[in-house]
């Protein structure tokens, strides 16, 4: 258990740098705006394709062989930037090595993690382990970030990655056989339905959740109300330290009125303060609404990975972690080119609406989904 978390903060604090630096890096080696839009693009399909692929290694071997394989990825990755500067290159490196492009990670190492969390701690200390674990990894990303402007140079910071792979390799040894899937029980009820439900509405939040990224949150506040890029870090700053109390805030809330309700009662509550956004008359009205929003937002995170674990069976954790990341990632890749055409075409305070009210949509339908699924392991 301990060693997933140590590298899922060794991993987080390099993607904290990783996902800044590389956008700048590609540009000086001479890559349009646009190139770097499909680098993006490309990352996010890469990290979709290692979700999927990593699925049936893990079904038959446990997490821990995939684990150690996605580690090699990205041990080749710091190789590759560290080798060359041709920007293709480039771009497979960070491909290769499942780079974070949002405050939030997605992909393969979050499916499998997932997975290990689940069989190694008890139901009743899940969802605060889950909490502790989305906890580290924005603290560490933030930190990471916060790292770009004490570190040296590009190399420096490749190499920094090619330690952290280095970190997790070592972490990921320590991993148990205990963490393989339990063999399916003759007559069990099969999850696949429910696992397909949780993929189509985890698609939506994600879909929805692009159109208010923070850095198209922060071109907002910078257009509507001029806003200095010092006051912005601040503003976000404070953001992240807030979304990083609300994960662990999660557990404590979910002891007393449960999983689904947690997740969902939040999530709406933080979507309503998104839609309102767009109609504050002062900045610090926005700020103030965003702060509540942060708040709440991050609140399912540890409650919905916590809820799919208890909803399946044992042996079909893998399917459920890996098709549920996958479609969140994917949907996560389609909004961003969307956003700025409806900023551009119909308001400037247009994606709030639409991402917010899709994000209601969403609460609305996972709580019809799922009220009377039973857990099959009470937290």
């Amino acid at each position: 258990m301990v060693a997933v978390l140590v590298a899922k903060t060794a991993r987080t604090f390099c993607y904290g740098f990783l996902g800044i630096v590389l956008p700048v890096y590609l540009g000086t080696l001479g890559v349009s705006a646009s190139g770097i839009g499909v680098a993006v693009t490309l990352t996010l399909a890469g990290s979709a394709l290692l979700t999927w692929a990593v699925r049936r290694p893990a079904e038959r071997f446990g997490p821990r062989a995939p684990l150690l394989g996605l580690v090699v990825l990205s041990a080749s990755s710091a190789l590759l930037l560290l080798g060359s500067a041709w920007p293709p290159l480039v771009v497979l490196a960070a491909i290769l090595g499942n780079v974070a492009v949002g405050t939030g990670e997605t992909g393969p190492f979050l499916a499998m993690e997932q997975v290990v969390i689940a069989r190694a701690v008890p139901a009743d200390r899940r969802t605060r382990v889950l909490g502790l674990y989305n906890f580290l990894g924005y603290g560490a990303g933030a930190i990471g970030a916060a790292a770009v402007g004490l570190v040296p140079g590009y190399r420096a910071l490749f190499v920094i990655f090619l330690v952290a792979a280095a970190v997790q390799a070592a972490a990921y040894s320590r991993l148990r056989a205990g963490t393989t899937p339990a063999r399916r029980v003759a007559g069990a009820r099969p999850s696949a339905p429910l696992i397909r439900r949780f993929a189509a509405l985890f698609a939506l939040d994600s879909f929805a959740g692009g159109f208010v990224l923070q850095s198209l949150v922060s071109y907002y506040l910078y257009r509507r109300y001029d806003l200095e890029l010092e006051t912005l870090g601040l503003i976000f700053g404070v953001a992240q330290i807030l979304t990083a109390i609300s994960v662990l805030l999660a557990a404590r809330v979910a002891e007393r009125y449960g999983l689904l309700q947690t997740m969902v009662v939040s999530h709406l509550l933080s979507n309503v303060a998104l839609i309102a956004i767009a109609a504050a008359p002062s900045a610090a009205v926005a700020v103030a609404l965003l702060f509540l929003r942060q708040l709440l937002s991050q609140m399912d995170v540890p409650t919905r990975q916590a809820y799919v674990m208890a909803v399946v069976a044992d042996h079909e954790r893998e399917a459920a972690a890996s098709l549920t990341n996958l479609s969140r990632t994917v949907a996560q890749a389609v909004t961003p080119a969307l956003t700025g055409w409806v900023m551009q075409t119909i308001a400037l305070a247009a994606p709030f609406v639409l991402g917010g009210g899709l994000k209601v949509v969403y609460d609305v339908l996972i709580w019809l989904t799922f009220r009377h699924v039973e857990l099959r392991e009470r937290p």
